[in-house]
């Protein structure tokens, strides 16, 4: 038993790390438009959504942006007419892109810092699945210096090379008890870090409509000295190692978009991505420990992911010379199996609607804002590794706003 729910409890932070809170919040022109733009040549924010359109961006930029993000999650345990929620906390992702390069030449160089991975939930101390999970707070720091050229007027090819930086804190209940009631705990804590690559063919044919070919590298990500500290009775503390380390590996998954982008006027544009994500490398989560003892050995976690996929469309329009609007939608398959669902990330198919509003005062700085609304299927579910049996709902909400200077 002791050996189970230690497995259980160390193989939890890296799949956080690697599904959890995987949002596109990237760019609030996109953000807008439901996540799609990866056939536009937006603004700076290219650096991520494509690489080879960022050579066709007519100045040089640079903008930052952050986008509050709040998780309402709900979980009702099987047999109860009791639902529990998380409690209100907002995590902040956010996003900064620089782009630059010579107006004669047909290369421009960019570098994008951004959170593709993040989040913050806190289930309290009482709830019903607090020996699967108390708290959450996951910080995952994407770094991506990009080369973008034009190699004729019509085809535009561009390459980043990725490097990730992440911070992890989990908390939950051990079911063990001291003598005045109170239940053990454990706090996990992590930094892991991992590279890739981003790369994106851009083409503008002579109708104007646009096409754009993605692909995202995977990320092996490594946790290494990730620290675990168990509050136990003084009985169980040998079993319960204090200032013991492991080591891990997950690779995150490589991403393929395909983009198509239609002028439906001189002022409105209409945007398609779809997405795949090869989630079928995630397999297992193998754990190995600096210290085992007869409680805690060398892990293997079983994952068995399928593969992702997503399908968004947005809209952009130019109002006026200062004034754009956007909107989008989309829908998202989860690559999570039955019986992998977790109150972490309780994951499921999705629906995703955004809006989006853009302002120029002038010709140098432009002020753009996005709210992004996720409405994640309920799912009944109950976990082979914790047993947490019963239905989770959950709501994504995510306003933005990001500021740009031109030049």
């Amino acid at each position: 038993m002791k050996k189970l729910l230690l497995s259980a409890v160390l193989s939890v932070p890296l799949w956080v790390f690697g599904q959890g809170f995987q949002v596109n919040l990237q760019g609030q022109k996109q953000i807008g438009m439901a996540g799609a733009g990866s056939a536009l040549a937006l603004d700076e924010a290219s650096v991520f959504y494509n690489p080879g359109a960022v050579s066709f961006l007519e100045k040089n930029s640079i903008s930052a942006g952050v986008n509050p993000l709040l998780f309402k999650s709900a979980f009702k345990q099987t047999g109860s007419n009791i639902t529990e929620n998380v409690k209100n906390k907002i995590a902040p992702p956010f996003e900064a892109y620089a782009v630059w390069g010579p107006k004669s030449n047909k290369w421009k160089l960019g570098i994008g810092v951004y959170t593709p991975f993040g989040g913050l939930v806190d289930w309290g101390n009482e709830w019903s699945g607090r020996y699967a999970l108390t708290s959450l707070n996951l910080k995952a720091i994407y770094f991506q210096p990009t080369l973008s050229v034009k190699i004729t007027d019509h085809i535009g090819i561009g390459a980043g090379f990725v490097y990730n930086h992440g911070d992890v804190n989990l908390q939950r209940a051990l079911p063990v008890n001291y003598p005045d009631g109170r239940s053990g705990h454990a706090t996990l804590e992590g930094t892991g870090s991992g590279y890739g690559w981003n790369a994106g063919l851009y083409i503008k044919t002579l109708s104007n409509i646009t096409f754009a070919v993605v692909h995202k590298s995977k990320v092996v990500t490594k946790l290494n000295d990730g620290t675990a500290t168990f509050d136990v009775p003084s009985s169980l503390r040998s079993s319960f190692p204090e200032g013991n380390t492991f080591n891990a590996e997950l690779p995150l998954p490589s991403t393929t978009t395909l983009g198509i982008g239609v002028p439906l006027s001189k002022s409105t544009t209409l945007a398609f991505d779809a997405s795949w994500v090869q989630w079928h490398i995630y397999k297992e989560l193998a754990f190995d420990y600096a210290v085992n003892t007869s409680a805690l050995a060398d892990t293997r976690s079983a994952r068995n992911y399928r593969d992702g996929s997503s399908f968004k469309m947005g809209i952009n329009h130019q109002a006026s010379e200062k004034l754009a609007l956007r909107a989008g939608v989309g829908y998202a398959f989860s690559p999570v199996q039955d019986g992998y669902v977790t109150p972490e990330a309780p994951d499921a198919d999705r629906y995703i609607l955004s809006a989006g509003v853009g302002y120029a005062p002038t010709s140098h700085f432009e002020l753009n804002a996005s709210f992004f609304f996720e409405d994640v299927k309920s799912r009944q579910q109950k976990n082979i590794e914790t047993g947490l049996d019963g239905t989770f709902k959950t709501l994504v909400y995510a306003p933005g706003l990001s500021l740009t200077y031109k030049w």
